[in-house]
């Protein structure tokens, strides 16, 4: 069905004649009033119309979400913590400042799940790519990426389909019917259901992925989650800035594959994502993007594999992966794997392969931690590889956000920046103290600019660059 694009120009519309009091309103959140001035700033909306324009009917049709808005909605997700997008439209439709922030009147109804599901369906995953691609170039703008030293790790996140709805691949036997032939080719009664599970608990093998799939969600995997459970489950793989922890590209894969396969094409696509920023220029004209790109790779021993070590060398990648324990190795015939192997070797034993490694374990795992633990995407509610990298990549736009606002205001998301309001006092009461340990995040809270240090040695202006801080306490 045809639909005419909504945008935020036709939204735009005058103020209703009513008196104020009549009228319930909030004053807003002062994070969610800071990033929609981030995004304005920058022309988020005009890009965002721009790319989805080619999705939607010219005239034809009533006006759609809005593609700001949709992309806005997306990113609630990751700030609130909901991990479904039913729970994100009962949160829009709930709260008076996330209607502020996404410019919605009290009039008029909030977008529910299925125009959200619908809206994200219509957009493809090349443009939730160029979406954020815009952010990583905010990101630069600001001078967090330098992308030189890449760090790259993968986590499983439990897909939108059950184990118990698996079927064989060549019957299309469920389960519990497979097991049950099994029983009556062994002798057993079918409906001991008892002598079907210990005969079940004896076989090996029995959840392959080459033998079952789930009809619901065929791109899923059987494999075993962090928790120790066997799911099915997605792989979501993140190429990591080791000087910022900026998230530089993110794929998906199958629950089961390999880190040594996953990883050739997440290389790539960071190096891709680093050389599209190199002729990008900060804030004050400098280019802080390496000019020659990536040129330095750190990973886990998961990683470890002779092709990978080879693969970084020719891709002119020197690698710095954690060797596992394999014992004396047999080299006959494998001179270029052995030679790579030998020069990483040497390269992680020395100051600045321990300093990276450990670095990698501070800087990667926090994405995983700020994207699917804080930002509640551990379990995910869409099915198939496309849809799950759309909802990826916009949780790794969220945390770039996330980054560039902890930057600006000391704080990332709304619940940081509570925090930051709960030592109000604290730092009131010693103001020299509370500025040394966080300057901006001081500056935030008591409504002043950071501006660079004067010829009287002084860092503050007297202008209130958040005159709305005063009602962040009932902002929520």
């Amino acid at each position: 069905m045809d639909m005419a694009m909504g945008t935020r120009k036709q939204r735009q519309r005058q103020e209703e004649l009513w008196y104020r009091q009549d009228l319930a309103e909030a004053p807003g959140h002062p994070f969610y009033r800071r990033l929609n001035e981030v995004l304005d700033e920058a022309g988020f909306d005009e890009f965002c119309e721009a790319r989805c324009r080619k999705f939607y009917h010219e005239k034809l049709g009533r006006p759609s979400l809005a593609p700001g808005m949709y992309f806005r909605v997306m990113l609630i997700g990751f700030f609130e913590g909901i991990e479904s997008e039913r729970g994100i439209a009962w949160r829009v439709a709930d709260s008076l400042c996330l209607r502020e922030f996404l410019q919605i009147g009290l009039d008029e109804r909030t977008p529910d799940h299925v125009t959200i599901s619908r809206t994200r369906r219509l957009m493809d995953e090349s443009t939730h790519q160029e979406v954020f691609g815009w952010v990583l170039r905010q990101v630069v703008r600001a001078g967090l990426l330098k992308g030189k030293t890449i760090g790259i790790d993968a986590t499983t996140l439990e897909a939108n389909a059950a184990m118990k709805s698996i079927v064989r691949r060549d019957t299309e036997e469920s389960y519990t019917e497979y097991l049950k032939r099994l029983g009556e080719a062994a002798g057993l009664e079918a409906t001991d259901e008892a002598a079907l599970r210990r005969m079940d608990r004896r076989r090996k093998k029995k959840g392959s992925n080459e033998e079952w799939v789930n009809p619901y969600d065929p791109e899923a995997e059987i494999t075993r989650l962090k928790d120790g459970r066997t799911a099915l489950a997605y792989k979501a793989e993140h190429a990591v800035d080791m000087d910022t922890g900026a998230i530089v590209a993110v794929t998906t894969h199958g629950g089961a594959v390999g880190d040594t396969t996953s990883v050739g094409e997440t290389l790539p696509a960071a190096g891709e994502a680093v050389a599209e920023q190199i002729a990008e220029p900060t804030a004050d004209g400098k280019f802080k993007v390496n000019a020659q790109g990536v040129e330095e790779l750190v990973t886990d021993k998961g990683y470890h594999s002779g092709d990978v070590l080879v693969s970084a060398q020719q891709s002119e990648v020197r690698p710095y992966i954690a060797e596992p324990d394999r014992g004396r190795r047999k080299w006959a015939g494998k001179r270029a794997e052995q030679e790579a192997v030998y020069t990483n070797r040497q390269r992680i034993g020395g100051h600045r392969g321990k300093r990276l490694l450990r670095r990698r374990g501070e800087l990667v795992e926090r994405t995983f931690a700020h994207a699917y633990e804080t930002g509640a995407l551990r379990r995910l509610y869409v099915r198939g590889k496309q849809n799950v990298q759309k909802r990826l990549l916009l949780q790794a736009a969220a945390c770039n956000l996330a980054l560039l606002l902890r930057k600006m205001t000391g704080a990332g998301t709304p619940r940081a920046l509570h925090d930051v309001v709960a030592h109000l006092f604290f730092i009131l009461l010693q103001p020299p103290l509370g500025y040394q340990r966080n300057p901006r995040a001081f500056a935030f809270v008591v409504g002043l600019h950071v501006a660079p240090r004067t010829a009287s040695g002084s860092m503050f202006s007297t202008e209130n660059s958040m005159p709305e801080i005063a009602d962040l306490g009932t902002a929520c």
